[in-house]
């Protein structure tokens, strides 16, 4: 079956425009419900979470009337990180986690994302099975069956007592000052509550969501705030979540940013020093720089590449037995501690880093020299396909034999806007741009 509303990381798009509609919601809800309700003679209990977004409030209530139309029991977190839906799931022994967030996007988007009872995002199968169901007719629970709906109050604080438990017992961070940037996003109280508690001087921003400014000049995809807080406040460390708090960006004392690569690659290293490091290798996608596989290849440490999305991450870390693995925006996932990217867990375990060694951030946060890379979004319309016209085929076909040997290059459409991604890599910097130009003109020229 050919997907049509699920991409990489469930449903996504504008609020209010179409598969983002409470109606569509609600269809998906039922859908959920009855693939999950298949022995009727139990009760079935789903978990929703939902980050700060104004049109959280609507979905939830849409996706909450579709799952209890099926017989199924929802239980609200409210306002709560990704990984935490992915926690108490299977910690609550639910049958099904959704939830409500667009991730990094703009407040006017909203997406929805589903765990199932062992806490992991669901496969392809399953999300075709699901899509199946919302494009038929879903049989609805009898009267007497139709589920019930209650609120969660402590969820964040279940959380929070899980994280913590990942860092080091007896470690404290007393005299160390972290900023950290929630993004105006669903981890807008855990972040700084789990700092404070360990010890730390917390400097918060972006813990002032409104519904519209989730992600707004804050948080992993722009830190140039929390940068400047940092070094404003002699700050040893900043600690930038986006939206939903799954992924993470590092900022040093002097306010340069590190991307998931750098915390991957410090990680895999230490990691492989203790013997901790299950199956030898690191866990990433084809997006991660060069620089890092030729680290990882000088201390015998495997890269293993999927495509792009933490989930395909996650199946292949529990296909081949890996604990530790990635992507270069920031999605971190520790299967010894949680199911998915979870941007706060990664930021306590460089600070155990930062504590164990008694060294500054810049010199942890610096463990391999990148290889230049560029990356160019090209936007196209829905029913365009231009990746499939002959001239581009032919210009991508001669950047990669000028690439051979050199740098490699890396083009798809993102699973979660209507982009098409560009990237490039290549020890020569003329070259490398040179490259990811040709391909963008190609790409415009068509569309």
């Amino acid at each position: 079956m050919k997907r049509s509303l699920f991409g990489t990381d469930g449903v996504r798009g504008t609020a209010n425009t179409h598969p983002m509609t409470a109606e569509m919601a609600l269809r998906i809800g039922a859908a959920a419900g009855r693939y999950f309700r298949k022995d009727k003679s139990v009760a079935h209990r789903v978990v929703i979470g939902k980050d700060t977004r104004l049109s959280g409030y609507m979905f939830e209530s849409a996706l909450t009337a579709g799952l209890t139309s099926t017989g199924m029991n929802v239980l609200l977190l409210g306002p709560v990180p990704t990984p935490a839906v992915g926690l108490l799931t299977k910690s609550m022994r639910a049958d099904l986690g959704v939830m409500i967030s667009a991730s990094h996007n703009p407040a006017v988007d909203n997406g929805i994302k589903f765990f199932g009872p062992d806490g992991y995002k669901l496969s392809d199968e399953a999300e075709e099975e699901i899509e199946a169901l919302v494009m038929g007719e879903v049989e609805p629970a009898q009267a007497r069956n139709i589920g019930r709906a209650k609120r969660i109050d402590d969820g964040r604080f279940r959380y929070i007592e899980r994280v913590k438990s990942s860092f080091p017992p007896g470690m404290r961070l007393d005299g160390i000052k972290v900023v950290v940037d929630c993004a105006n996003g669903a981890a807008y109280k855990a972040a700084p509550e789990v700092l404070w508690e360990l010890g730390a001087e917390v400097v918060a921003v972006g813990v002032s969501p409104d519904g519209f400014n989730i992600n707004e000049r804050c948080g992993s995809t722009q830190p140039k705030v929390a940068a400047e807080t940092v070094v404003a406040h002699g700050a040893d460390l900043g600690l930038c979540l986006d939206g939903d708090a799954d992924r993470i960006v590092l900022i040093d004392e002097t306010g340069a940013v590190a991307d998931g690569d750098q915390l991957m690659g410090l990680l895999a290293a230490r990691w492989a020093e203790r013997d901790l490091l299950m199956g030898g290798a690191l866990v990433a996608t084809k997006m991660s720089n060069l620089g890092l596989e030729r680290f990882l290849q000088a201390r015998g440490i495997g890269l293993e590449r999927t495509n792009v999305g933490d989930r395909y991450v996650v199946e292949r870390m529990r296909e081949g037995g890996f604990n530790l693995g990635g992507e270069q925006s920031g999605h971190i996932v520790m299967t010894d501690y949680a199911t998915t990217g979870d941007g706060l867990l990664a930021g306590l375990q460089f600070l155990a880093e930062l504590v164990t060694t008694g060294k500054r951030a810049s010199e942890l946060l610096r463990v391999f020299e990148p290889v230049p890379q560029m990356l160019k979004n090209v936007k196209f319309e829905k029913g365009q396909v231009p990746l499939q016209d002959d001239s581009v085929r032919a210009v991508i076909g001669e950047v990669e034999a000028r690439l051979e040997g050199r740098g490699r290059l890396l083009i798809r459409e993102s699973g979660t806007e209507p982009l098409i991604r560009v990237m490039a890599e290549c020890d020569d910097a003329k070259m490398l741009e040179q490259a990811v130009e040709d391909v963008v003109t190609a790409l415009e020229r068509v569309l």
